[in-house]
């Protein structure tokens, strides 16, 4: 039986993580983050700008690896991978999207979404085929011939979504999906992400925008490379506030808005841009 009994291990889970950069002295970005991130949650990480975000990104995403410390994916130590199974890890359990959307100008959206299986080894009219399900599933079946030169903002944005959907990975994470996005856009993304959370998917969203973290269940506050709270845990919302207020900013650490959204509305908004990650 494994360490966590009957109960199945968390999507993800990092033990007293540390990352530093070389230099003299080391840089350290991140300070013994310890955070788990159980199936079919909801997560938004939150924080100025400096804070350790974009690195804390980067290793739950696999794409870099901590200087001390442990990481887990689905029960994976990949403390005790090489790169080439961290790779295959990567390709069937995390599925990525970015404020850039980093859509191939010369293929269409049916194309586009493809990609995300091209190592998969399956047959280019079984990678089409799912790629079709998964536009489907964003709303955007009818734009399959579609270039991203044709598309708007948020269709792109939709696009990224069903691109990292395509393999069905257990994991998405999101890099700020609303900060290249009008309200509208950004509205409909919010929803989109709703709604397949709802489905099942994890999602750990990062983000500077106020209103899509108050949406979200679970905020985690990153400050200085160490985490300032975690709503997870009990007493975090005062410790929150706390943060809030001694820091002049609201980086979506307040309760949800109010008033309340009427069912099937999502309270978020276009804030003020505050940034970048």
């Amino acid at each position: 039986m494994s360490e966590y009994g009957r109960r199945p291990p968390p999507v993800l889970l990092l033990d007293k993580v540390v990352k530093e950069y070389d230099g003299d002295p080391p840089l350290r970005i991140l300070h013994d983050i310890d955070l788990t991130v159980a199936q079919g949650e909801l997560v938004a990480v939150v924080g100025p700008s400096g804070s350790g975000k974009s690195t804390l990104l980067s290793l739950i995403g696999t794409l870099d690896r901590p200087t001390s410390g442990r990481i887990q994916l689905e029960g994976h130590d990949l403390t005790a991978l090489s790169d080439r199974q961290i790779a295959a890890l990567r390709a069937r359990s995390i599925g990525f999207v970015f404020q850039q959307f980093f859509l191939l100008p010369g293929l269409t959206t049916l194309e586009n979404v493809a990609t995300g299986l091209l190592y998969t080894g399956e047959t280019v009219g079984r990678r089409h085929e799912r790629a079709v399900r998964a536009l489907r599933e964003v709303g955007l079946a009818h734009r399959l011939g579609h270039r991203p030169d044709q598309l708007s903002g948020g269709e792109k944005q939709r696009v990224a979504i069903a691109r990292a959907l395509v393999g069905r990975p257990g994991l998405l994470l999101a890099d700020e999906p609303t900060g290249a996005l009008d309200t509208a856009s950004g509205r409909g993304v919010v929803e989109l992400l709703l709604q397949l959370n709802a489905q099942g998917t994890t999602v750990v969203v990062i983000t500077h925008d106020r209103d899509l973290a108050a949406s979200f269940p679970r905020r985690i506050g990153l400050q200085d490379g160490r985490v300032e709270f975690d709503t997870a845990d009990n007493g975090a919302h005062g410790r929150e506030q706390t943060y809030e207020h001694d820091h002049g900013h609201d980086y979506g650490l307040g309760p949800s808005p109010s008033p309340s959204p009427s069912p099937g509305q999502s309270a978020w908004r276009r804030p003020a841009r505050e940034g970048t990650a």
